[in-house]
């Protein structure tokens, strides 16, 4: 009996390690005082945002947090803390906990990992501030763009005036 308890840990614990190597960003979270409604809601926005939620116990996320070298995480697994992991974009699961934070208080930011470095509920939610990969892109588009079109636009005024001049 034991040692299958011990293999279903240690399934476990490589089954988060799994996910802290795979994930763009992690963050953990105090969900401690939130309704059942409160916490479906978190989900689907979270999900549909293409980032995973999960509770484990916190002695398996501290096992497996330690082997990837990342014990600067440890002192915030106290309490209940569940997890969001973000694969596709870094900046989701830190943004959408912390706006569903501002209207739920019970909710409350603790700690992240971005980038293989730990981040603070401060660092938290300054990254939950960066818009969302796509429309950081759109930006950039936009501004590649802003150029060429002068340019065109600058073109097709010498253009324009060539021809008024030559009609003359």
């Amino acid at each position: 009996m034991a040692n299958k308890n011990r293999q279903l840990k240690e399934a476990k614990v490589a089954e988060i390690k799994e996910k802290l190597e795979k994930a763009e960003a992690v963050v953990l979270a105090d969900y401690q005082g939130l309704t059942v409604e409160e916490d479906t809601l978190l989900r689907k926005n979270l999900r549909e945002a293409g980032v995973e939620y999960k509770v484990y116990k916190n002695k398996l996320v501290s096992l497996a947090a330690k082997e990837l070298g990342h014990d600067g995480i440890v002192e915030f697994l106290e309490g209940p803390v569940s997890i969001a992991f973000g694969y596709e974009d870094a900046t989701a699961p830190a943004r959408i906990l912390n706006d569903f934070a501002k209207d739920h208080k019970k909710l409350e930011l603790k700690a992240g990992i971005v980038g293989g470095d730990i981040y603070d509920e401060a660092k938290i939610k300054q990254l939950a501030t960066i818009p969302p990969k796509d429309v950081l892109i759109a930006k950039l588009l936009g501004s590649f763009k802003a150029p060429v079109s002068n340019f065109a636009y600058l073109i097709n005024a010498i253009k324009d005036k060539k021809e008024a001049e030559s009609a003359e």
